[in-house]
């Protein structure tokens, strides 16, 4: 037995095969819902494992995963860690033309999608050179309210959750495609596959800030302590694979995940894995619902909810002053926010209305995994601070040496990282690096160090405004704005500016029933938490921030924002 992902979750299935794993609840829609213990669970990935294999495609082949969350996501990624494909998530907020781009740079064989998204794929189809087997899930394609035959869609399945919404874009077919409950009922539900490997790849497909998306290429033994904790995010990783089917055996359930954002965002997908590892039970909705989110953790007894950022706890803090104040949420243990930074702002108000939860900032990305959390002292006035784990330190991004206390640097892990972006071998020379014997990858943020060892993260560099031959990073600007009592959701971005060749710009949504507020009076509350060279030179209200599905920032989409109202105010941003 090696680090192998579906080694390892086969090992926790034969120690708690009739433990609950897997809970989906159709939230909007239907109100259905699926329960799979562990057995039930891996004999539906036999299944379609053994389907893929029949089909043709062999170890090491790329599969595609373009679809909203449902049984058939985790499903479909279990089955193609069993046959030795690799599985690559795909973006469901894609346009045609992205999708042509990712199906041919990642090489996909095969695709799983929901039948919602028919005419996109079939569009983006005729540039997959490689693509040659397609699977849809839910209601059958031109058929409005069709539901498909057999278990996904009796018993709730992510395909029937919006009654037929093949014909939502027009209802297109996609040549060949084979129903997903057809797929799955021609393969064996045993095991009898053949020997994995630790060196098995895991594909993430992160979209980042700017640029094309780029397909993080992991090892499986790298992605399970790097992204997984080895094992066990409170103690310490195991030190052999049987190790972990062990320490469930002596363990009892009573933990449940609840990742909330989409599992197309790598975040998601791995907080699953982390609570299969530990023999626990995951619960999962089809899209995110403020107030069904609410509803399942007090229903389902959650103990972990996962979400991204102000986006996401926002609208929860407003559900619970609101529609759902009283919402049961004693069993929470803990809060966590990965991909995007929660404001202390946000932080303190939902420690009042869950004052028995860890509250966790959590900070990683596609190519690292985890690399530490934010400190309880980390906020508008001291930074966005993090205690690092052994293997991340703050490097001169040229020299790759480590920096003197208080310099600046690029963040960069060591150890268990990626081997590179597939298909990018550019990219791949510019973000990783060997030192000595240890293989590094190279952050894309700014930070620096204190003599403790704390880590005060910067911000992207690739957002960095240069204002009179300052820098400012937008990421502690908007924890600034975000602490003003009429502003729910912010975004900074600069600007182009005849005098210091970039202004600091603010886009900004205000609180529902608060007053608009002022440039002056954002400045005036600015000026007593930034310096005088960072406070916003131009304030545009927007109706709405936005953001990705997992709630990361769209700093192109602010930066074009607050740009265009320059441009119709004739540049009469006030430079105060």
């Amino acid at each position: 037995m090696e680090y192998n992902l579906a080694d390892l979750f086969e090992s926790v299935v034969d120690v708690v095969p009739d433990r609950e794993a897997l809970v989906y609840l159709d939230h909007p829609g239907t109100g259905a819902e699926r329960r799979l213990t562990y057995r039930q669970l891996d004999t539906a990935a036999n299944r379609l494992a053994h389907h893929l294999i029949d089909a043709g495609l062999k170890p090491g082949e790329h599969l595609g995963l373009h679809l909203y969350n449902g049984v058939e996501y985790l499903q479909t990624v279990l089955a193609a860690l069993k046959a030795r494909l690799v599985p690559v998530n795909v973006n469901y907020r894609y346009v045609e033309e992205e999708l042509a781009y990712l199906y041919q740079d990642a090489d996909l064989a095969a695709l799983v999608f929901d039948t919602e998204f028919s005419p996109r794929v079939a569009g983006a189809l005729t540039q997959a050179r490689k693509l040659r087997h397609l699977i849809r899930v839910g209601a059958a394609e031109g058929g409005a309210g069709a539901v498909e035959d057999g278990v996904g869609s009796a018993e709730g399945g992510a395909g029937s959750a919006e009654g037929g919404a093949g014909s939502a874009e027009g209802g297109a077919r996609v040549a060949g495609a084979v129903a997903f409950t057809e797929a799955e009922a021609s393969g064996s539900p045993e095991r009898g596959f053949g020997p994995r490997s630790g060196d098995d790849l895991f594909i993430i497909y992160t979209g980042g800030t700017t640029g094309l998306p780029k397909g993080v290429m992991w090892r499986q033994e790298d992605l399970f302590f790097a992204g997984l904790f080895g094992g066990d995010p409170a103690g310490e990783p195991v030190k052999r694979p049987e190790e972990l089917a062990e320490r469930v055996a002596k363990g009892g359930a009573g933990l449940t995940f609840f990742p909330a954002p989409p599992l197309m965002h790598g975040t998601s997908t791995l907080t699953s894995f982390v609570a299969f590892d530990y023999g626990q039970r995951v619960v999962i909705h089809r899209k995110y619902v403020p107030e069904e989110v609410l509803r399942t953790i007090e229903k389902e007894k959650v103990t972990s909810v996962s979400l991204v950022g102000d986006a996401m706890l926002r609208p929860l803090i407003d559900a619970l002053h609101g529609p759902l104040k009283g919402t049961d949420l004693s069993s929470l243990f803990s809060v966590s926010s990965s991909g995007a930074i929660m404001s202390q702002t946000v932080r303190d108000q939902l420690q009042e209305l869950v004052p028995g939860a860890l509250i966790l900032n959590n900070f990683g990305s596609s190519e690292s995994g985890s690399n530490g959390k934010a400190t309880d002292d980390s906020g508008p006035e001291k930074g966005f601070r993090l205690e690092v784990n052994d293997r991340t330190r703050v490097v001169d991004p040229v020299t790759h040496e480590m920096v003197a206390v208080g310099e600046p640097g690029r963040l960069a892990q060591r150890g268990h990282v990626p081997l590179g972006y597939y298909n990018d071998p550019v990219k791949t020379a510019e973000t990783f690096f060997q030192r000595g014997t240890e293989r590094w990858v190279l952050l894309g943020d700014m930070a620096t160090v204190d003599e403790d060892g704390i880590v005060t993260v910067l911000g992207r560099g690739s957002q960095c405004i240069n204002t009179g031959g300052e820098k400012v990073y937008p990421e502690e600007v908007e924890q600034a704005l975000k602490s003003h009592p009429d502003v729910y959701d912010a975004l900074v971005a600069g600007v182009p500016d005849p005098t210091w060749g970039s202004h600091v710009a603010a886009v900004v949504q205000v609180r529902a029933g608060a007053a608009r507020p002022t440039l002056e009076t954002i400045q005036t509350h600015c000026r007593t938490r930034l310096a005088g060279y960072k406070v916003p030179r131009q304030l545009v209200i927007a109706p709405a921030i936005q953001r990705s599905p997992s709630g990361k920032a769209d700093y192109r989409w602010a930066r074009s924002v607050a740009c265009e109202a320059d441009t119709e105010e004739g540049g009469g941003a006030a430079l105060t």
